[in-house]
């Protein structure tokens, strides 16, 4: 009898055991499906081709963060494509030139998509606005999970797309994520490497950097205090003896050329603090690594030529190239289709995509 007893107890204890484990699944399934409120009109920066099949879609990352996509299809293909996740530029959303190169990839024989990233446009995380070298690298392994679970996509044949600093984070992506074949990362920016040093590494020393951690830590500790978050003002109209760069970048964010009320950039503002991490964490120490190809484009007359061709010296490989862009500045590779070298970039997908 008590034999039978504790065969009952284990049993029961089992069960018990069984049930919490499904519950616990049940609820990490829920947490990855955030509900999102999308936008169902077309609000992009530029028209709708009538090339493609555009579809909002959502996926989420493993930190359980859902993020907002628009997926653009080639019109009247059938079997499996070949993939292309795309994001960028730092602080802007999928409205804007994303979702421009997204399309017109996707016009050339590309499923693709184009995605806000985590804290950022219409995707989840809170508090919004700010920005993180690892979950940011992440949102493209993410990207690369959706892509690759989709019977229309062929999982041996997906790239990611990185514009300005998302460029950065895309080669970043690729020395972290074997599934990713071919990268391209245009107009880049290393967040990282310009929140440690500024611009053209001017402050690259311990005291300079020592300062920005005091001003941005006193900063957390008044966002505590104050329960809010000072945000950063983005793109002010440049006086007239401003870096031309800073004009462009006006130009580009502050007029109907790219404005778009989600966009960082075009007037919302990160959170102040959100560069406090990008000091200590520079987010190409193992590029060298990546053994897929990748194509790193930049404009000749771009005042952030510097950081491609300093990457690109570090890839290994015959998988690697550089196209500098002649007579383009940075921003000309955000939305000027005459200028961006769309015919190069599909032909490094079609070669690496095979």
């Amino acid at each position: 009898m008590k034999k039978k007893l504790r065969t009952l107890g284990v049993v029961m204890a089992i069960c018990l055991c069984v049930t919490e484990n499904l519950f616990a699944t049940d609820k990490n399934r829920d947490s990855m499906n955030e509900k999102l409120n999308l936008t169902q009109e077309w609000d992009k920066t530029f028209p709708l081709s009538e090339k493609v099949e555009h579809t909002k879609v959502t996926f989420h990352n493993r930190y359980g963060i859902t993020l907002a996509a628009d997926m653009y299809k080639p019109k009247g293909t059938t079997g499996k494509l070949p993939a292309i996740a795309v994001s960028g530029p730092f602080g802007a959303v999928k409205e804007q030139s994303s979702g421009l190169y997204a399309q017109t990839l996707a016009e050339r024989g590309f499923l693709t998509i184009a995605f806000d990233p985590s804290f950022t446009g219409e995707s989840g995380g809170e508090p919004h606005n700010v920005a993180s070298s690892d979950i940011n690298t992440e949102d493209f392994s993410a990207a690369v999970d959706f892509l690759s679970t989709r019977d229309d996509v062929d999982a041996e044949r997906i790239g990611i797309l990185g514009i300005c600093g998302w460029g950065g984070f895309a080669i970043n992506a690729a020395a972290i994520d074997t599934r990713i074949k071919a990268t391209v990362a245009s107009t880049m920016y290393d967040i990282s490497r310009v929140t440690a040093n500024g611009y053209f590494d001017v402050n690259d020393n311990a005291d300079a950097r020592y300062k920005i951690r005091q001003e941005l830590n006193a900063q957390r500790t008044e966002d505590y205090r104050n329960g809010t978050y000072q945000r950063t003002v983005m793109n002010p109209k440049p006086a007239d003896d401003a870096p031309q760069f800073m004009k462009d970048y006006y130009d580009y964010y502050k007029t109907k050329r790219g404005y778009h009320p989600r966009s960082i950039n075009s007037g919302i503002g990160w959170n102040k603090t959100s560069s406090l991490a990008f000091i200590n964490a520079p987010i190409l120490a193992y590029s060298d690594e990546i053994r897929s190809a990748v194509l790193v484009v930049h404009g000749e007359k771009a005042h952030s030529r510097y950081f491609s061709e300093d990457a690109f010296k570090k890839l290994k490989g015959d998988n690697k190239k550089l196209l500098i862009v002649p007579g383009a500045s940075h921003t000309d590779l955000y939305d000027n289709k005459e200028v961006i070298p769309f015919d190069k970039i599909e032909t490094f997908y079609r070669e690496y995509l095979k």
